[in-house]
């Protein structure tokens, strides 16, 4: 494909034609109904963070409420739907879908040097399951809400629970289908649409984790659809599945749910592991350490996330045989995460690091993965998990790993923030942000578990009065974050109208998305970039004129210039 003149064109970059993806076509219904990934990764991005906030705020409500024993804000009945509708959107709405659908198909098809994923179509209808399924379980809000808390444990969630409980089951049926799609469509394009020359080992290492990722999406989710399903029949029809009074089984459904649930940990992990593999070389200015053996353990852990969901159940009366075997196996899969921690700390070994907002979202993560993946070494052995099962350790633990995820997330849309608007953002404030929200969540959940081990059960309304200084640390912690969180919607919107523009490649990346403009063209590249070592930065050099990063050949035995 031949480039187009500009004048004007910035020295050291390919002149190119000034539009873009985002000014191609304009109105409502050319964003409705685009086929373009690009459009289709920012509108989930848009919504993803919209549900977010959504979330958080129940968050921020929860823990007022637990500023002192007894009513604070509200009744208990509603303190119960807050933590469950946190719960719910948390994990169906945003951790789930926010990597891979989000970030995932705003960079897949370009960082394989494609102009699109298989299938378009099928692309924007999983959009709209997932803005279906989210509507369906934010409308339960008017149904009167729910309070099984996410898991929906029967026989509660059949027998007792309110009207609300249909439309938050359907909504997370419809949002596994979206899930599903999404994995389908990313395993095939991976597979077809890879530029010449683009072997297995060629390929980035976040798209490694995108396709485990697809893996456990494809395989996992159904178990839990027709979990849901039967969950509906039950409390609709009367039919017994789950219910002892209609002889069903309640352990079955835990065995169901957490069948799909456990993977579903790594399906939101998984991304976030690549995304930091990607920030981590990119920032340390240094070829990623180890390529194929965080490569082959992004599928180890899709592989292994299959037979640990035994673990959440030491307790619901299975032998104790049996709790040895999970047990076992639960403390395997540690092997191939520490695989990963251990060669993102070789890469930045004798690194040029570079603490732009990016790279501190992924220090955070792995402090943060760090103290959940050994506080998790507590709840797989069973006689410490005995103890602290159904405490706030468990709470603790769970948001040191799932909310880790969502500091990479945050890493993620800094680090592709220019690409997708053209703009940069002020990163001074971006690092204020990263620190308010790293304070913010130690102080909120180091607290819990302390709390925890010393007994205080979670999702309880009231309690003693020697847990309230931990309660309002914890609550403080979690202020602190709202303010991060605050800072960081006002920059980011800032920078879209007053940000300067984004130079092609700011951060010095050198997968293909840094090869094209920012924004990229419709078809995402004006030529086919030449397939190399998407981790080799030698060819790379800082250029004051264009104020980012630019690629030229160093002729052999000529002096490299310094960044």
């Amino acid at each position: 494909m031949a480039s187009i003149s500009v004048p004007g064109a910035i020295a050291g970059q390919p002149a190119r034609s000034k539009a873009n993806y985002l000014n191609a076509s304009s109105g409502f219904l050319s964003w409705a109904f685009t086929l373009d990934h690009k459009r289709i990764g920012v509108m989930y991005l848009v919504g993803i963070f919209t549900a977010f906030l959504l979330g958080g705020l129940f968050a921020l409500l929860v823990r007022t409420e637990l500023l002192t024993p007894g009513p604070t804000i509200t009744t208990h009945d509603w303190y119960n739907r807050f933590f469950t509708l946190h719960g719910a959107i948390m994990v169906f709405i945003v951790i789930i879908p926010g990597i891979p659908a989000a970030l995932g198909n705003f960079a897949l098809p370009i960082m394989i040097g494609a102009k699109d994923v298989a299938f378009p179509r099928l692309n924007l209808a999983s959009f709209y399951m997932w803005v279906i399924g989210t509507l369906f379980a934010i409308s339960t809000l008017a149904f009167g809400a729910v309070d099984t808390g996410w898991t929906f444990y029967t026989p509660y969630s059949t027998k007792y629970a309110f009207n609300g409980m249909i439309p938050v089951v359907a909504g997370a049926f419809i949002l596994g289908f979206s899930s599903i799609f999404t994995g389908l469509n990313f395993i095939v394009t991976i597979h077809k649409l890879r530029a010449p020359g683009m072997g297995w080992f060629g390929l980035p290492l976040f798209l490694w984790s995108l396709y485990a990722t697809a893996l456990v999406q494809i395989l996992a989710t159904p178990v839990l659809g027709i979990t849901l399903l039967l969950l509906l029949v039950e409390r609709t029809l009367g039919v017994g599945f789950f219910n002892p009074e209609l002889g069903g089984d309640p352990v079955l459904f835990q065995h169901f749910f957490w069948f799909y649930s456990h993977p579903a940990v790594y399906i939101m992990i998984l991304p976030a592991m690549g995304v930091m593999s990607e920030l981590i070389s990119v920032f340390s200015h240094k070829h990623i350490f180890g390529y194929k053996f965080i490569a082959f353990s992004s599928v180890a852990i899709a592989l292994l996330g299959f037979l640990v969901w035994g673990h959440h159940m030491f307790v619901s009366g299975q032998s104790n045989l049996v709790g040895m075997i999970f047990s076992a196996i639960t403390f395997t899969i540690a092997v191939p995460s520490a695989i990963k921690v251990f060669n993102w700390l070789a890469t930045m070994y004798k690194g040029s690091i570079s603490l732009n907002s990016p790279m501190l979202y992924a220090l955070s993560f792995m402090w943060i993965f760090g103290i959940g993946g050994l506080t998790g070494l507590f709840l797989g052995t069973m006689a410490t998990d005995v103890h602290l099962h159904d405490t706030y350790f468990v709470v603790a633990h769970f948001h040191y790993v799932m909310a880790g995820t969502i500091f990479v997330l945050f890493g993620g849309i800094h680090y592709w923030w220019p690409k997708m608007t053209g703009k940069m953002f002020n990163e001074p404030l971006a690092r204020l942000s990263c620190l308010l929200l790293f304070v913010g969540f130690n102080v909120t959940f180091f607290t819990q578990f302390m709390m925890g081990s010393h007994g205080m059960p979670r999702r309880y309304y009231n309690y003693p009065a020697q847990f309230q200084m931990y309660h309002q640390i914890s609550s403080a912690g979690s202020y602190i974050m709202g303010l991060g969180v605050i800072l960081m919607v006002g920059y980011l919107l800032h920078s879209l109208a007053r940000g300067r523009k984004a130079p092609d490649n700011p951060w010095g990346g050198a997968t293909f998305e840094w090869r094209t403009s920012s924004p990229p063209p419709v078809e995402n590249f004006h030529e086919q970039p030449v397939v190399d070592d998407l981790y080799d930065y030698e060819k790379l050099f800082w250029d004051e004129q264009a104020g980012g990063y630019v690629r030229r050949e160093v002729p052999d035995g000529a002096a490299r210039p310094a960044h």
